[in-house]
């Protein structure tokens, strides 16, 4: 069979999926999640045996030791995966909320429900959880999902789909609602992307490459962030031990995330206080440090920063540190290279705190808090499906309310447009 013709009979099989699931019950839906759950685990060295082959072949190619990290599961991470679909079962459905209800002069009562989107695209890289939060999150919102993930990780996501579509099965639902693009050419993604009416979103997850290949080529809308750019900004009225804490988690926690700073902001005012102790924190770490000239003036073993740097999503230890003369020098800085994606402040200023929420132009905006807890599951939401700098649908990290739409629905008594 030829590409074309198997991504066409798979976004096929997805509709018909997502008409049946669409119907389902939330204590079905529910069922199957905790069902997928106990499969997960019960099937976690089987797991982890299909996912060996994807690491080997990922060290093979000399990728990151990023990358790898986000693509190697364990019993912890699947584990985790298991957990995010018993937290997503135990969510609020949102399919069939009336969200808003009010009463016309002829005495109609207009509102509006929330209702699946249809069937979902999603096309990421080297994480494969994302294929056990993406299939919960589509499915608890009565959504198909078509996974296509990436070459690196082709047998642990073919591992984990095989799991959840036995489970669907035998519970009844469509195994269309979890279906799995089981090819590596990148046609089958350009393929995916031409199925308007079949498909009704793409949401793609990985880097800045990929996402901008499915924006200029998709005839279906696409929920996307570029990259994450992001920025913590420690004021002249930060707590330092508190900064030194939260600069270091949102670098060094998991750098390989998008949510993971990548420039750090610096008031001149604390700078000679606070850099020396976090620079030697930071390299006790294995950071790799780049400092504008005033920061490599306070320790000159910092690699010059250059321009471009400044718009680098690294996903590694790697990190820009920039001294600011005030807060509209960092707000300016974020907006001029930021992403629009996870900033935050340090101060213990109120004024300064509600003028940066206000100000800055992010999905998520922080004071005195870790760019890192930028996630569904942080945000109560769930497992997220991804985060979205977007400004249209969704913005942020998209749970189950941003995996439906609404339509109108109105009661009336016989009324007519005169």
């Amino acid at each position: 069979m030829d590409i074309k013709t198997y991504v066409f009979d798979k976004a096929k099989e997805a509709k018909e999926g997502a008409e049946i699931l669409g119907k389902a019950s939330s204590k079905k839906k529910d069922l199957v999640l905790l069902k997928m759950a106990d499969a997960l685990r019960e099937k976690s060295k089987m797991l982890i045996l299909e996912n060996q082959k994807d690491t080997k072949y990922a060290e093979k190619k000399g990728l990151s030791k990023a990358l790898i990290d986000r693509l190697t599961l364990n019993e912890k991470r699947i584990d985790e995966m298991a957990q995010g679909l018993i937290e997503i079962a135990a969510l609020p459905d949102p399919v069939g909320e009336i969200t808003k209800m009010w009463r016309r002069p002829n005495g109609m009562t207009v509102g509006k429900m929330r209702v699946p989107i249809g069937v979902i695209g999603i096309i990421y890289e080297a994480r494969p959880n994302v294929t056990a939060d993406a299939t919960g999150l589509c499915l608890k919102a009565g959504n198909a999902v078509i996974l296509r993930g990436g070459s690196e990780s082709i047998n642990s996501n073919r591992a984990i789909v095989n799991v959840l579509r036995a489970v669907a099965k035998e519970e009844g639902l469509h195994e269309g609602a979890i279906s799995f693009i089981d090819m590596p050419e990148r046609e089958a993604v350009m393929e995916m992307l031409k199925l308007e009416g079949i498909i009704d979103l793409i949401i793609p997850r990985g880097g800045e490459g990929l996402i901008r290949t499915v924006t200029e080529n998709s005839r279906i809308p696409v929920l996307k962030h570029y990259k994450g750019v992001c920025h913590v900004f420690v004021d002249s009225d930060a707590d330092l031990d508190m900064a030194e804490q939260i600069c270091f988690n949102a670098k060094v926690q998991r750098p390989g995330t998008c949510n993971a700073m990548e420039t750090m902001l610096v008031h001149k005012k604390i700078a000679k206080t606070f850099l020396p102790t976090m620079i030697k924190k930071f390299k006790k770490a294995g950071v790799r440090l780049k400092g504008c000239p005033e920061t490599r003036k306070v320790d000159s073993s910092l690699e010059v920063l250059n321009e471009e740097d400044l718009y680098m999503e690294y996903l590694d230890l790697i990190l820009n540190v920039k001294i600011v003369g005030n807060m509209d020098s960092a707000m300016g800085h974020i907006a001029k290279y930021g992403s629009a994606h996870s900033d935050a402040i340090v101060t213990k200023n109120y004024d300064k705190a509600m003028r940066f929420l206000r100000e800055v132009d992010s999905s998520a905006v922080f004071v005195n808090a870790s760019t890192r807890l930028n996630d569904g599951y942080q945000f109560g939401l769930g497992a997220e499906i991804g985060i979205s700098t977007d400004k249209i649908h969704a913005r942020g990290p998209m749970g189950l309310e941003e995996l439906t739409c609404t339509k109108f629905i109105v009661f009336g008594n016989g009324q007519l447009r005169e």
